[in-house]
């Protein structure tokens, strides 16, 4: 079974940065696209940003001041987040891909709050 957990969200004032990691276990393959989407209170839940091998993917709304990176060795991928802004407001959630190659496996959340 695989697992997903997030951990580094927190409180952080406009322009400040905040880091995420996610851990995975449990894949019978190595380096699965991994991905992170966000959801605020009232909204659906959004596209982040996604790494597939080495490639990132950007949302247009995050691109320029988040970045992606993925550690195989340790199964883990970050979100490094510069210049946030109070928009950026949202529960932030890890995914990894099954076999079928969609988004199967999702972690708990992860709250990140910028204040203006």
């Amino acid at each position: 079974q695989v697992q997903v957990a997030e951990s580094g969200g927190g409180l952080v004032q406009a322009g400040g940065s905040l880091r995420l990691s996610c851990t995975t276990s449990g894949h019978t393959f190595s380096g699965p696209t991994m991905a992170w989407f966000r959801q605020a209170p009232g909204t659906e839940r959004e596209f982040v940003a996604a790494i597939r091998g080495s490639s990132p993917y950007y949302a247009d709304s995050v691109k320029g001041r988040f970045t992606i990176s993925r550690d195989n060795a340790k199964n883990t991928v970050s979100l490094q987040m510069n210049s946030l802004k109070p928009e950026d407001t949202a529960t932030y959630y890890c995914a990894t891909v099954g076999s079928s190659g969609d988004y199967d496996y999702w972690g708990q959340g992860t709250q990140v709050t910028v204040s203006s």
